[in-house]
């Protein structure tokens, strides 16, 4: 599943390409995910210039002259396809033409990648929010749950995923499986900082390495969550857990806080 730092470069591109054009025509080539009828989308949508997309926690939201908001939600194995004239992608869930006859496809050949109209506002700030802090952070954390779990959820900060939790953990050097409120105030404030700082320069990467990227994970210059590597930048061996459906990558450098 693309997370932040993949989606923060897919917008960045894609402003590249779409933003300021007229969009013509929205075909709803898959209507099993979404809440609304072709007609709705095609009303709510067509003939209005698209100002930007920005990323929006998980979701691309394209916002468009008289403030509407396409949402795209890429699910696990979404993909987003430009196209001249034709779009001949398979398994296209939604497609947008443009007056200049480019356009842009979101396939999904599991069927789950849904789009949505003017997406309802969350109350969980996104992570690269400024009021993701050392404050935020110690009233999240006051609970038992786990560390990992925490930041994995939506509805408490809005972004992170799993590969990029167990990075952020690393490089706080705290352990995905310490209890939330036995964290220290200090790795808490290296929490906060790590949280802004892995996101931030994985976007950079990526766009290094894949400078036209729209879709897809780039995972391959990542320091824990990478099944090629056997250690750490430090040193330290990488083992990993599996924890519900999820893999974890770690290492014992990591503090475990419990007790």
């Amino acid at each position: 599943m693309p997370e932040l730092p993949d989606l923060q470069a897919f917008s960045y591109n894609l402003n590249k390409h779409l933003a300021g054009k007229t969009l013509k025509k929205v075909t709803l080539v898959n209507k099993k995910k979404a809440k609304s009828t072709e007609s709705v989308f095609k009303k709510a949508l067509e003939k209005q210039k698209l100002k930007k997309i920005a990323r929006v926690g998980k979701e691309l939201h394209f916002e468009f002259g008289d403030g509407t908001v396409l949402g795209l939600h890429l699910m696990l194995r979404g993909q987003l396809h430009l196209f001249e004239g034709k779009n001949d992608h398979k398994y296209t869930i939604i497609e947008l033409l443009f007056d200049d006859d480019t356009g842009l496809a979101m396939a999904d050949f599991q069927g789950q990648a849904t789009p949505t109209l003017n997406p309802e506002d969350r109350d969980a700030p996104d992570a690269m929010s400024d009021e993701v802090n050392y404050n935020f952070l110690k009233e999240q954390l006051n609970s038992r749950a786990i560390i990992k779990n925490i930041l994995l959820d939506q509805h408490v900060i809005r972004g992170i995923g799993n590969a990029y939790a167990d990075e952020i953990l690393w490089h706080a050097g705290i352990s995905p499986f310490s209890v939330a409120n036995k964290i220290p105030d200090n790795k808490i404030k290296a929490l906060a900082k790590s949280i802004k700082s892995v996101l931030k320069n994985a976007e950079k990467q990526i766009l290094k390495s894949n400078p036209d990227i729209i879709s897809g994970e780039v995972r391959g210059f990542l320091d824990i969550h990478n099944s090629k590597k056997k250690e750490s930048p430090t040193g330290g061996e990488i083992k990993h857990a599996v924890v519900g459906s999820r893999k974890t990558y770690y290492t014992e450098e990591q503090e475990l806080f419990k007790h």
